[in-house]
């Protein structure tokens, strides 16, 4: 997975800068997120891994799926791809690309699991302690995961803050086994 994020970084790179200095950050997301959709559906991945088919078959074909949503710039883009054999990377670089927006917007897309339903006053202030300790804005998504056993796992990126119970508890046992 490394070898393909690394492979899609620039492809990604590329369309945020593209879509900054157009001021169509939100628009080529839309884009990006459809062109993933369509590259990975396997009906659709099986029609384009045909051989016989030549790259201008295959862009007019994926264009055709995404019909109007996929803009002259967002077909030269699916058109690069295909001619460098890169469909496939696609939803990668949806994330890539969904990673630099959220980093120049400066928000943090954080998931919070809890062992039971938050209050919202509970998850308010979690959100101003997570915004503190970021220093960022956060986009939050709650769950629910009661094997947790009490209190809430937090992710942000690389981040991961583990206030379970059942996390504390396997700390607990590291310890006595070592």
């Amino acid at each position: 997975m490394a070898e393909l994020t690394t492979i899609a970084r620039p492809y990604a790179k590329a369309a945020f800068v593209f879509a900054k200095e157009h001021d169509a950050l939100e628009q080529w997301e839309k884009m990006l997120g459809l062109a993933a959709a369509v590259a990975g559906d396997a009906s659709m991945r099986a029609y384009l891994d045909q051989p016989e088919l030549d790259d201008a078959t295959k862009v007019s074909a994926f264009a055709e799926v995404c019909g109007d949503e996929l803009d002259e710039s967002g077909r030269n883009f699916v058109a690069q791809l295909t001619q460098n054999k890169r469909l496939p990377l696609l939803p990668i670089i949806l994330q890539l690309f969904h990673e630099l927006l959220a980093e120049q917007q400066q928000f943090t897309d954080v998931e919070m699991i809890s062992a039971f339903e938050l209050d919202d006053a509970a998850t308010d202030k979690l959100v101003a302690a997570l915004k503190k300790r970021l220093g960022t804005e956060v986009n939050v998504t709650t769950s629910v995961d009661q094997s947790l056993i009490g209190g809430v796992l937090v992710r942000a990126g690389d981040t991961v803050i583990d206030g379970s119970v059942r996390g504390r508890l396997n700390r607990l046992a590291e310890q006595l086994n070592s």
